[in-house]
């Protein structure tokens, strides 16, 4: 039978749970700032902008509607419509997608399935690293290779173009769509697998039929995810799209999506050109919240 504990030994046991109490509740807090600080530049970032952006709409009399649907960009005469700009950004976001996720979902299917383990681990780390690349980099690229390339073989005054950007963009948002769904799709039990094998499916049948259905929140997870990143693209966007103010009709148009806008004219932008700008950010987050409100509907129906 254990000794009983000492006077001495039972207060020192209590110091040590109350340090690893107050530890604990020190950590606690810690963390609890740190999420707070996140949500409140959050808050600052989008206040900034809605407050900046609306202006104009609140204080100086212009219409959203205008705004929205107009077809002139011309600050000087105080025409700001960015209706040809959705339309190029939504082209070109689609657009990639389009070339995208095939390409990036085959990709993960067989990094995660078919491929030998020593391909598998050439492969992955390659299809990372793209992610490391700056996006000014992509648009170098496309701007040296696409466009000449584009230029040169479709007989184009230039080569930069709406069908440039979906390319570049198609590019760029491989390394987010093969990474998500390569992920989810191991996730899937191996029981699934062998199950469906054990039934006489063929491989192929099996990944199709059984794994990638089971991993579908995953995957579309990675496709949003790989859509916000493509409409929220800039720098290399800006390289390759030619940035004419009109309503594309050809994939040969040369366009100004969204956030190419914002970055050629705010550096000289003042006043109510300054403030159409945030504003045309507004309509931009827009955007990219619908995505958020997609993936988390998406991925509260994979948890049921």
């Amino acid at each position: 039978m254990p000794s009983p504990l000492t006077e001495k030994q039972t207060l020192e046991i209590g110091k040590s749970n109350k340090r690893k109490y107050m530890l604990e509740k020190l950590s606690a807090r810690i963390f609890l700032l740190c999420a707070l600080l996140s949500v409140l530049s959050l808050l600052l970032i989008v206040g900034f902008v809605f407050y900046k952006g609306s202006h104009p709409f609140v204080a100086e009399g212009y219409s959203f509607i205008d705004f929205v649907f107009g077809v002139d960009w011309v600050p000087s005469e105080g025409k700001f419509g960015i209706f040809p700009m959705i339309v190029a950004s939504v082209f070109a976001t689609f657009g990639a997608l389009i070339i995208g996720v095939p390409i990036g979902l085959f990709t993960a299917i067989f990094l995660a399935e078919i491929a030998p383990k020593s391909i598998a681990k050439i492969i992955s780390p390659a299809v990372q690293l793209l992610a490391g690349i700056p996006s000014v980099l992509y648009g170098v690229f496309g701007l040296a290779i696409i466009v000449p390339f584009l230029q040169n073989n479709l007989g184009l005054a230039k080569g930069q173009s709406l069908l440039a950007i979906i390319l570049v963009l198609a590019i760029m948002m491989l390394p987010t769509i093969v990474t998500v769904a390569e992920t989810a799709i191991r996730a899937v039990p191996k029981t699934y697998r062998e199950g469906s094998l054990a039934l006489g499916a063929s491989q192929i049948g099996t990944i199709f039929k059984v794994v990638v259905p089971a991993a579908k929140s995953g995957i579309m997870a990675a496709i949003v995810l790989g859509l916000g990143r493509a409409i929220g693209e800039t720098m290399a966007v800006i390289l390759v799209a030619g940035n004419s103010l009109i309503i594309p009709t050809s994939l040969t148009d040369s366009v100004r999506p969204l956030t190419t806008n914002i970055a050629l004219e705010m550096g000289y932008a003042f006043g109510t050109h300054q403030e159409m700008l945030f504003a045309t950010g507004i309509v931009l987050f827009s955007f990219i919240l619908l995505l958020n409100f997609v993936l988390a509907k998406i991925s509260s129906k994979g948890g049921n």
